[in-house]
């Protein structure tokens, strides 16, 4: 009980420090999932190799929303519940999600099975591709239910106020990954397949991991049989506050359709090899500013529903501070050192090469202000209001990416291609700016509220 009740008490710079380190390195050990797969595969399969997980992309996207959906809306929710003390109800919302987790993945595993196929040529897949990201997606299905319990459930473990164990999580499951991979790849040459199995037998690790935390005694909330039981009531709340995680990501998923497609008809199999070498480059940088939102959500969370907007506000303007600096160091090790980056997974390829650094130089060239708009709109997620998340969340990815995708190749080809990203970065800023001016003079009015009765004392 101590370690939830630090939410509402400990100096803030030292809780947002101690709940988002071990988040952050939990959140870019996770990238390693798929940057070693790419790395790994790019060095052992070549360009082919790389394209073929590139496509497989957003279906994992779509698996990955899924289990976001569940359990970062039921993270908000438990730390809402934690700071309103009503551990029951929070340990009732950690066993609906978790049957929902395992219920949703099963179901994606058979769908996807049986409908792989139109499904990867939907998302772009060339015929000389189709094969590489058949391979990898068959066996990644499999591990689904594994990806969704270590994934969704870890969240669950920093809402109570232990962010070390979570990052023990992910560190688990990427250090397996990342042992596993050459030797599946290298030396029983399985290839793309190899990748796949180092990734699932990985996850069935942290899966284990999570799930022992839960049922043994470390954990202030435990599972309950009697809370396995689905309530409608319990499944909406989730439901409503992970929906705006959830779109982003499905809508990360059409994007990869739209990307894809794009970059198979303005530059071939090259330009989505390139594409996806300039993604994981990028997931380096962007992971950090998940972590920081995950270590920034309980202490929001917990202090909104305790009433003390103050540190509610304290918190978020330290997390887009942090953010902020994050994405400025990316911004100039990407500026400085391209082609360094770019041949950790390609080194004898200098056409994907020079390919994938102009690429990068162009499409990252707004990220100094991402941190802000990932930050800003997790705030609205982490008080409960899910409506106004899914929108900033989505100004970006649908109302601003999607539209520049689709207008700007057909006036400049491939290069439209790579500025649609920067352009609706700097649209869904503005957006998110605007909306969190207002919503901060709200909080502030809700703050002079609770503090009139101590006033008049």
């Amino acid at each position: 009980m101590e370690h939830t009740k630090q939410l509402g008490e400990a100096r803030i710079s030292k809780l947002l420090l101690k709940f988002s380190i071990p988040a952050i390195t939990g959140m870019v050990v996770n990238a390693l999932y798929n940057v070693v797969d790419r790395i790994f595969i790019g060095q052992g399969v070549g360009r082919m190799g790389i394209a073929g997980l590139t496509i497989a992309f957003p279906v994992m996207t779509v698996m990955m929303a899924l289990a976001m959906l569940i359990g970062l809306g039921a993270t908000a929710l438990i730390s809402i519940r934690l700071g309103e003390q009503r551990k029951e109800e929070a340990e009732l919302i950690i066993g609906n999600a978790m049957v929902c987790l395992i219920g949703i993945a099963l179901t994606v595993t058979t769908l996807g099975l049986i409908f792989l196929d139109p499904l990867l040529l939907f998302f772009g897949a060339s015929a000389e591709v189709l094969p590489y990201a058949r391979d990898y997606m068959k066996i990644i299905l499999l591990g689904e239910v594994f990806m969704s319990i270590g994934f969704g459930m870890n969240h669950f473990i920093r809402a109570e106020g232990n962010p070390k164990i979570a990052m023990a999580t992910m560190l688990l499951g990427a250090v397996a990954n990342t042992i596993l991979d050459p030797i599946f790849i290298f030396v029983l040459g399985w290839g793309v397949k190899g990748a796949a199995w180092a990734t699932i037998i990985s996850q069935a690790a942290s899966a284990a991991w999570v799930l022992s935390y839960f049922i043994g005694k470390r954990s202030h909330l435990r599972i309950q049989i009697r809370n396995l039981k689905l309530k409608l009531d319990v499944i909406r709340q989730i439901t409503a506050i992970g929906s705006a995680p959830f779109m982003m990501q499905m809508a990360a998923s059409v994007i990869g359709v739209i990307l894809n497609t794009s970059l198979l008809r303005y530059g071939g199999d090259l330009a989505i090899s390139a594409m996806g070498i300039v993604n994981s480059i990028a997931m380096f940088f962007l992971m950090p500013l998940f972590g920081i939102n995950q270590g920034a959500q309980p202490i929001i969370g917990y202090n909104y529903g305790a009433e003390k907007f103050d540190r509610v506000k304290k918190t978020l303007k330290l997390a887009i501070v942090a953010a902020t600096l994050v994405v400025l160091l990316g911004f100039t090790m990407i500026r400085l050192f391209p082609e360094s980056l770019v041949s950790l997974f390609s080194k004898q390829d200098p056409e994907l090469i020079k390919v994938s650094s102009r690429a990068m130089q162009i499409n990252l060239m707004m990220l100094p202000i991402i941190g802000f708009q990932i930050i800003s709109s997790n705030y609205f997620q982490a008080v409960g209001k899910p409506q106004q998340a899914m929108i900033l969340s989505l100004s970006r990815q649908v109302l601003l990416l999607i539209p520049a995708l689709l207008i700007l190749p057909r006036f400049f080809g491939l290069n439209g291609v790579y500025y649609a990203g920067p352009v609706a970065d700097f649209g869904s800023s503005m957006i998110t700016g605007i909306w969190l001016y207002f919503e901060l003079k709200q909080l502030d009015r809700k703050h002079n509220e609770t503090m009139k009765p101590i006033s008049s004392m």
